[in-house]
């Protein structure tokens, strides 16, 4: 039976043969955009478990690393609707949210919607914008709806924000708040690829051309399914106790991770559970997702650290059940 035919409540427990079919469809996925991104199907793995658990991708790394490529490939090989922003220094929140305009015909202002209403958003070098057109995606991302001139515009469903950000210590960019850091739900980096997969590349076809025959292989319809089971993938209390030994870790200098951090790593496990055919988490899943979800939330927690390494030490020191 297809996945769009079969439905799970979020409030059920998931059957194994659901999971079993939501592996197969999933390893397609991953397995069609790794024909365009070489050598980084671990990174792939994780933008598409940040997927199914209905949350935000933030991509830190040099340009030129295939970061835009591969928002494209996942937005290609579900069908979904891709629009592409290129953040700068003068962009405003009505370049990317949309604007009312004045209708000489009617006399009335009519709002045009902006590139956000898509249902895959790239918010390229996102650090470049200034604070003011950042914190414009706050909304969007948090309650999946855009409100302008005191009118309220929902965005489609799915929607998915992939934003790219420089190193800050390149010139021209600006510190992401830690209000905005945490609408993401994973920060990854891509990095360059091996030599194997570098002089695959080179002498390959253009990762753009490829973009262009690159089928759907799955439906958002399919999507849909996928994020609804891995809502459903089940967590047993030791697995709770577990994570909230690690959010106490994490609170015992003083700054520390939130209740929506650890409703993120929830999340993030059951999808990383889901991509491995399991009705059930298990404490690998929560390892496995654990510092692309914590790491960002980390930054300066620990003096001296980076919040990867935070995030690291945390996943290392904990017992597990």
């Amino acid at each position: 039976m297809s996945a769009r035919t079969q439905t799970t409540p979020a409030d059920a427990a998931l059957p194994a043969a659901s999971a079993t079919l939501a592996r197969q469809q999933i390893d397609t996925l991953i397995a069609a955009v790794s024909q365009v991104i070489l050598g980084k199907e671990e990174v792939v793995r994780l933008a598409v478990a940040c997927l199914l658990a209905r949350g935000h991708l933030l991509f830190e790394d040099q340009p030129g690393v295939g970061k835009t490529i591969l928002s494209q490939a996942l937005a290609h090989a579900l069908g979904l609707q891709f629009r592409r922003v290129q953040f700068t220094s003068d962009l405003l929140p009505a370049d990317i949210l949309g604007a009312s305009i004045l209708d000489r015909d009617s006399g009335t202002f009519v709002f045009h919607r902006g590139p956000v209403f898509a249902q895959v958003l790239l918010a390229d070098e996102i650090n470049r914008a200034t604070p003011k057109t950042q914190s414009a995606l706050l909304e969007a991302m948090e309650e999946g709806r855009v409100t302008a001139d005191g009118s309220t515009h929902m965005l489609p469903e799915p929607f998915f924000v992939i934003a790219t950000q420089n190193p800050s210590t390149q010139t021209g960019t600006y510190m992401l708040p830690e209000s905005q850091l945490d609408r993401f739900l994973m920060r990854l980096g891509l990095g360059a690829p091996d030599r194997d997969a570098e002089r695959a590349l080179l002498q390959g076809q253009d990762r753009r051309e490829l973009l262009k025959t690159m089928p759907a292989t799955l439906l958002p319809a399919d999507l849909h399914t996928l994020q609804s089971w891995a809502r459903a993938v089940h967590v047993a209390p030791a697995l709770l106790d577990y994570l909230q030994d690690l959010l106490a870790a994490s609170r015992a200098g003083g700054r520390g991770l939130s209740p929506r951090a650890g409703l993120a790593v929830l999340a993030a496990a059951r999808a990383w559970a889901l991509l491995s055919g399991r009705a059930m988490v298990l404490p690998e899943d929560i390892q496995a997702v654990g510092a692309p979800v914590m790491a960002h939330r980390l930054e300066h927690a620990v003096e001296g650290q980076t919040g990867a390494e935070t995030a690291r030490a945390l996943l290392e020191e904990t017992a597990v059940p």
